[in-house]
């Protein structure tokens, strides 16, 4: 299974609207709706994935002292939706759902997997984001989870992981939409589904 490059990933998001909104290069900076500019946590294409963005649509994990979490029986009581566009703090061992900036297409040869950040990574954030099967498509739902004792603060419209993309030695018999998979077309933050 290769890796596509940089390449191969503006060419089927131009022609195939694979990443939509789609950012060609590597971007550094951001600018906020107030016209100030300052540095950002990248995201676009990069030589062989493409760094997503986070959202601004979230539920955060409501702390439930003696509740168990069921992902076969899920409680959106447990979840406090929220929306910003600005930076926020997630709380010492909280848990956030967030939304990618990015709505995909994934074409039918194609397998992404994806790594959080290491910017991220090194102040103690874990970013767990499942693969993007063939043929699946929506905005893709992210766990977030602070892993310190401390808070930590998470940056909407900017980059929170990276996709790789991997290509199949042949086409699948039965792709991700051929099964009407649970999380097809997902257009807002999906919970467990079973």
């Amino acid at each position: 299974m290769p890796v596509k490059s940089d390449n191969w990933i503006v060419e089927k998001s131009r022609t195939a609207e694979m990443i939509r909104p789609f950012e060609p290069g590597q971007v550094k900076t951001i600018e906020w709706p107030d016209g100030k500019t300052e540095r950002a946590l990248s995201f676009g294409t990069s030589s062989y994935g493409y760094d997503m963005r986070l959202g601004t649509q979230f539920r955060r994990l409501r702390p439930a002292a003696g509740r168990v979490i069921d992902p076969k029986n899920h409680d959106e009581a447990l979840f406090e939706p929220f929306e910003t566009d600005r930076p926020f703090e997630l709380g010492p061992h909280g848990l956030v759902l967030a939304q990618t900036m990015e709505y995909f297409k994934i074409p039918r040869d194609i397998l992404t997997i994806c790594f959080g950040k290491s910017t991220y990574a090194r102040c103690g954030v874990l970013v767990n984001v499942t693969p993007f099967e063939p043929e699946w498509e929506g905005f893709a739902t992210i766990a977030i989870s602070n892993l310190t004792g401390s808070p930590v603060r998470l940056y909407p419209r900017e980059g929170i992981a990276q996709l790789i993309f991997l290509q199949a030695d042949e086409v699948c018999a039965v792709s991700y939409a051929d099964k009407a998979g649970k999380y097809q077309a997902q257009k807002g933050i999906t919970a467990a589904k079973v």
